[in-house]
């Protein structure tokens, strides 16, 4: 047993406790209440005092490629984009990430326990995006799950990459037809295999690598996490997803302050971001960090990204208070980079706040962690403490 005592405890879900403690068993939070810690709680149990500090959930970056393009390397540590086929939805992120990646431990200074993180998009359709842990030296041992969504891409990307090789896409009608193919070609893989499950005199279809990756997709166990930038962009990804019934995430949704009504309407959950970042293309000339307030105050469940190593992951927590900055309340900008975020990817029922029965990855800040000036104390992942500032 291992208590943390005398925190600020911030469990995001129900509220904070001024003066708490927080019960960790077996990598799990067993209990969170007020101080003093009860006798029978206590008995035996190891105690880390956070003299009156922050306590937090680890923050989850909801997309980044982290571990897939690795530090100050150049072709030989980029393994995020397969793009000599537009269609590579059987790449797994699982295959490329090295955990021994700096930035990894970069990720646990800045109280960022857990990512989505997985192929780019140059892709059309890019891969299998898995969440990990930050901690690890063996990618195997930080999986909270995998594959957690397939990437596709719409827009800018998947054009350049293609039209640089002469090759179909070189337009979005041509990247819209590709996935509306490729997921009919899915949902007929799929049938015939039910067919083939039920009737003896129907022939099982031959083994598809790319199919079979897709039909978790087709039978909405899995969702298509979308890259799209413009308003034009997410709309297609909106009614693609709606013509096949697919769960789906919006990825950047840089635009989506400007078709806020649809969004709401729809209801696929957005991950906005990189905020943090130039303009470094036509499809991003209406960034800005107005968004995610705009989207979250519109009663949208939205996430904060960072898309590392666009933005060094360590800097989501400024992402998020940048977004308070330009009229996000704040609150809902600590949802977004921990229980939204997690419900979003699909690991709520382990991360994202400090609860009962979840993970016990906790980070103690010395004070506000939107405060420019805030430093991480320690950082915990399963109950165990990762990271510990030498400074302090």
């Amino acid at each position: 047993m291992l208590i943390i005592k005398n925190a600020i405890v911030n469990t995001v879900s129900g509220g904070t406790i001024e003066k708490g403690f927080v019960a960790i068993n077996d990598e799990k939070i067993l209990k969170t209440g007020s101080m003093p810690v009860p006798e029978e709680l206590g008995k035996g149990a190891e105690f880390i005092d956070a003299n009156g500090m922050q306590l937090y959930p680890g923050f989850i970056d909801a997309h980044s490629h982290l571990g897939m393009w690795e530090d100050a390397i150049g072709f030989e540590g980029s393994d995020g984009n397969e793009s000599v086929d537009p269609v590579t939805p059987q790449m797994r992120a699982i295959d490329a990430i090295n955990p021994m990646d700096r930035t990894f431990e970069e990720a646990r200074a800045g109280g960022i326990t857990a990512t989505a993180t997985g192929p780019g998009s140059a892709n059309v359709i890019g891969g299998q995006f898995a969440v990990v842990k930050t901690w690890g030296i063996c990618i195997d041992d930080m999986i909270v799950k995998a594959p957690c969504a397939i990437k596709c891409a719409f827009g800018e990307n998947p054009k350049r990459t293609y039209n640089d090789r002469e090759e179909s896409p070189v337009t979005r009608m041509g990247t819209a037809a590709l996935l509306r193919e490729n997921f009919i070609k899915a949902k007929d893989y799929v049938e015939k295999k039910r067919l083939a499950e039920t009737d003896e005199d129907a022939d099982k279809p031959d083994f598809d690598f790319k199919m079979e990756s897709l039909v978790d997709v087709i039978e909405k166990k899995l969702p298509i996490k979308a890259h799209a930038h413009r308003a034009d962009d997410i709309m297609t990804a909106i009614r693609i997803a709606k013509e096949f019934d697919l769960d789906m995430t919006i990825e950047h949704c840089t635009e989506g302050h400007l078709i806020v009504d649809c969004l709401k309407k729809e209801n696929f959950a957005p991950i906005v971001g990189p905020s943090l970042s130039e303009r470094s293309k036509f499809e991003l000339k209406n960034l800005t960090f107005k968004t995610p307030g705009i989207l979250s105050n519109a009663g949208i469940k939205i996430a904060i990204m960072t898309d590392h190593p666009v933005i060094p992951i360590q800097y989501l927590p400024l992402c998020a208070s940048l977004a308070v900055k330009a009229g996000m309340k704040r609150l809902d900008a600590i949802k977004a980079i921990t229980i939204n975020a997690a419900e979003i990817i699909g690991v709520g029922d382990r991360l994202g706040s400090i609860d009962e029965g979840k993970d016990a990855d906790l980070v103690l800040w010395d004070r506000d962690p939107f405060d420019a000036h805030s430093e991480v104390l320690w950082t915990m992942i399963d109950g165990k403490v990762v990271y510990k500032n030498s400074g302090k």
